[in-house]
């Protein structure tokens, strides 16, 4: 399912007066920042979540590449982030990682609920390493996605259902090993521009959405095939839906 679709699934008619939060919407209040690098899928949840008398959600920014966001976060020090795991600029993962004096803060603590249409393992263990509070895909309803938002914010973790055994699996032992020991060798970059090839952009397409050149599009190609010992896109293409990375 598209990012849009899913965008329009959270905001059915049958929801479009809010989702209320237990108690009533005025007894609390949530300030959120929402990043996401598909405009129409902002705006979705912006309608679903954002009216604060009825849900006591107050959506206070948006983003959609890592600058933004983490320029965002900081001029607003929100109590929620939804953050999508793949960004134009180093992903989810690199928001957490600038924002972490933001989440270590005792007194005013920035907590992180990834939101991503991707259920792939080394996503979520990717951003609950990172420091974030929990993860729920897209599909997610808008009432539940506000209870998630406040569950957080008192520092609930919350997962998807499934997702959480990724987490439970990971941190099982006290040796944490690598999710794909092959998907290791890959830098962030590197697995971004994976995953765009693999879902059939073209590298002009890449360049665009991470704001590269096309010959560093080309440079990243060349460090994945020589990393992964694949001959060309398609097999690449196939490795990366069998991690179900697409």
């Amino acid at each position: 399912m598209s990012d849009a679709t899913e965008a329009n699934g959270t905001t059915g008619a049958a929801e479009a007066a809010g989702p209320a939060r237990p108690g009533g919407a005025g007894e609390r209040r949530v300030r959120v920042v929402l990043v996401d690098d598909h405009r129409m899928f902002r705006t979705g949840v912006q309608a679903e979540i954002g009216q604060t008398e009825q849900t006591g959600v107050e959506v206070v920014g948006e983003a959609a590449d890592v600058d933004q966001a983490v320029t965002v976060i900081t001029a607003t020090r929100p109590e929620v982030v939804l953050l999508d795991v793949h960004l134009p600029g180093g992903g989810g993962v690199e928001v957490l990682r600038r924002c972490a004096p933001l989440m270590a803060d005792s007194e005013q603590p920035v907590r992180f609920l990834a939101l991503s249409v991707s259920d792939a393992a080394e996503d979520v263990i990717g951003v609950i390493r990172g420091g974030a509070r929990g993860y729920v895909t897209k599909t997610i309803t808008g009432t539940d996605l506000v209870d998630s938002i406040f569950r957080v914010q008192e520092g609930d973790a919350v997962f998807s259902p499934r997702l959480a055994g990724f987490v439970l699996d990971a941190f099982a032992s006290t040796d944490a090993p690598p999710v794909d020991e092959d998907l290791d060798r890959l830098t962030q970059r590197e697995r971004e521009v994976l995953r765009l090839i693999a879902r059939g952009y073209a590298y002009k397409e890449i360049a665009k959405q991470l704001f590269i050149s096309v010959k560093t599009v080309e440079s990243h190609v060349s460090a994945v095939l020589r990393k992964l010992q694949l001959s060309n896109r398609h097999e690449l293409t196939r490795w990366a839906t069998a991690r179900r990375l697409v």
